[in-house]
């Protein structure tokens, strides 16, 4: 038997795919145990217990930014939490740590370092955190999502997909479910989808725009499945071949669906993406440090994806960008050989083989 801590979350981005790590780990041997290691706020707090995982949660440390007396604090909290870990690593029995980032992850790197434990750090995004840079220092092995990922020795392993998503990556899979995916949405099996996202919140540029210029997209004989985020305005709007949701519990069918992706540039977007051979139009969210421009660069570079700036994502962008795509269907075959190209979709079972050739060259 071995047992797995697996440390990490705070968004969908970092539990989906800890998740599918831990689906793969218990499906290859029942007799493992995987714990997940996370804080009470995050989405791991109702993700992990749902999946059916045991969850062990720590006090949730923000990095300081500037002097404070909560920096000056922080030294000595950090402390008593990897304190914690250690201590749950000994009395478990933990024979490997994966950590993917978030607020869990530092504590658990600090401790799994501390008890000769091997250690695996995989990041998903473009731009490491502070935790996995901290991380990376002692692992023993380390995964990137992304081939430009500046962390030290890392293996390009791509992003451990959901097993549902993982499923349409076969050969013709997502287009044997393509027909019962559209009449899930009510679309007709026969019409080309544009597929509208923005994330769990939605993005208010995306569904403003896409609202402006939706008679001359569906005019041009698409239809339109539209994940706004609840955007009153657009679950308000009723026209033949338009088809809006407020979020998509089923990505899967989503993607079965599509012909064409447009949204935000988050990791899982742009990899899913990737990994599915889905032509794309990213639009990147503009706060931040630019690292969904980044997440995107290796899909564009390919020609599996257009990037358009949040600022300049106007109804003219749409007549003047997307209506052409949509009417060249040659174009849009070429973007999605080019996408899959560039897609991993076997970053689960990539990012485990980590996990196992540490635990190979582990001491513990």
């Amino acid at each position: 038997m071995t047992r797995y801590l697996l440390a990490g979350g705070g968004t969908a981005g970092h539990v989906n795919p800890l998740l599918a790590v831990a689906d793969r780990l218990r499906a290859r041997d029942a007799a493992d145990e995987v714990l997940v290691l996370g804080t009470a706020e995050g989405l791991e707090s109702r993700l992990v217990p749902d999946r059916g995982y045991e969850l062990a949660t720590i006090p949730k440390l923000p990095l300081p930014r500037r002097p404070t007396p909560a920096a000056l604090r922080f030294p000595f909290a950090l402390r008593r939490v990897v304190g914690e870990v250690r201590r749950l690593i000994a009395d478990r029995g933990i024979d490997a740590v994966l950590g993917v980032g978030g607020y869990a992850a530092a504590p658990a790197y600090l401790a799994a370092h501390r008890e000769h434990v091997p250690l695996v750090v995989h990041e998903a995004n473009s731009i490491p955190g502070w935790a996995n840079r901290l991380g990376a220092r002692y692992a023993e092995q380390v995964g990137i999502a992304f081939s430009g990922t500046p962390l030290p020795r890392a293996r390009h392993v791509g992003l451990p997909l959901r097993p549902e998503i993982e499923a349409l990556a076969a050969p013709g899979a997502r287009l044997a479910a393509q027909r019962a995916a559209r009449e899930s949405f009510g679309i007709a099996p026969d019409r080309p989808v544009l597929l509208v996202t923005g994330g769990s919140s939605g993005a208010q540029r995306i569904n403003e725009t896409i609202l402006a210029a939706l008679d001359e997209i569906l005019a041009g004989g698409w239809d339109v499945l539209h994940a706004s985020g609840g955007f009153r305005e657009a679950i308000a709007v009723q026209r033949e071949g338009y088809h809006p949701v407020a979020y998509l519990d089923r990505m899967d069918l989503a993607y079965a669906a599509a012909d064409l992706s447009l949204g935000r540039a988050g990791t899982g977007t742009v990899l899913e993406t990737a990994a599915l051979g889905i032509p794309a139009v990213f639009v990147p969210y503009a706060v931040g440090n630019g690292e969904q421009a980044r997440n995107a660069r290796e899909a564009v570079a390919a020609g599996g994806a257009v990037l358009l700036d949040d600022a300049a994502f106007t109804p003219d962008a749409v007549r003047d960008v997307i209506l052409p795509l949509l009417a060249d269907r040659d174009r849009l075959g070429a973007m999605a050989v080019a996408m899959a190209s560039v897609g991993i979709p076997d970053g689960t079972a990539r990012t485990v083989e980590l996990i196992d050739a540490a635990v190979a060259s582990g001491t513990r």
